[in-house]
């Protein structure tokens, strides 16, 4: 936002998407990078609104260190000092993926010391590995998902403020059989929003699933128009909550 050019114009543009966002009946908060939540907050977006901090950065799509997921963001101390309600840690398992225990130990580190001063650890895991071609996917199987919840929730000396981001996948009566913790649903990037509505809806009725961290799929909607990709699921947290 500092400077000119085209990236001037994208952050911009993003800033008044995610204004529009807040300022939607139901919509709760944001999660985001500092350089977003200082934005936000220096225009009086954020008053009444909860606030987590993304705190592994390190991880840049497409790169060889793609899955050492270090902590370039926020820390407990920044988040504590700026009043935030918790951080958001990306955590990726590879097994075969020397890089992974390095991401579990620094994730465990961040979870105790948010439990430490009672703020909320936001846990995303996921059970990944590459391909022949070296590009990394997440595995959304079922069992994979359940996997990747099982090493999350114990990482740190206490799960007594973690929560969980998780995709809607297949299966998700089995996949939350597999956690007492509460859990929020992601939204990526789907090829079909109808479709990821349809997957919100069934998994936000069941117990545990407490609400969506939707991005990309509402700010950047196919129509455009944000605030009613906003307000469809809003309602759909609504109705769950009911």
């Amino acid at each position: 936002i500092h400077r000119d050019g085209p990236g001037h114009l994208a952050i911009i543009d993003l800033l008044e998407r995610l204004r529009l966002a807040l300022s939607r009946p139901g919509v709760d908060g944001i999660l985001a990078s500092p350089d977003v939540l200082e934005d936000l907050l220096l225009l009086g977006a954020l008053e009444g609104k909860l606030a987590f901090g993304s705190m592994n950065r390190g991880g840049l799509q497409g790169s060889v260190f793609e899955l050492d997921d270090r902590f370039t963001g926020f820390d407990a101390d920044s988040i504590e000092a700026m009043r935030l309600d918790g951080g958001k840690m990306l955590c990726r398992i590879d097994p075969s993926d020397h890089a992974t225990v390095a991401t579990l130990e620094s994730c465990a580190h961040a979870v105790t010391d948010l439990a430490r001063r009672r703020l909320v650890a936001m846990v995303e895991p996921f059970w990944s590995s590459r391909s022949e071609s070296g590009a990394l996917r997440n595995d959304l199987s079922p069992d994979a998902v359940i996997r990747a919840i099982s090493i999350a929730q114990a990482l740190g000396v206490t799960s007594a403020y973690t929560w969980l981001k998780i995709p809607a996948v297949a299966e998700m009566e089995r996949v939350m059989a597999a956690t007492t913790l509460p859990a929020l649903l992601l939204g990526g990037d789907p090829p079909d929003i109808d479709a990821a509505y349809a997957d919100w809806h069934r998994a936000l009725s069941l117990p545990g699933v407490r609400g969506l961290v939707v991005g990309r799929a509402l700010l950047y909607p196919p129509d455009d128009d944000v605030t009613t990709a906003v307000d469809g699921a809003a309602a759909l947290v609504r109705e769950a909550r009911a």
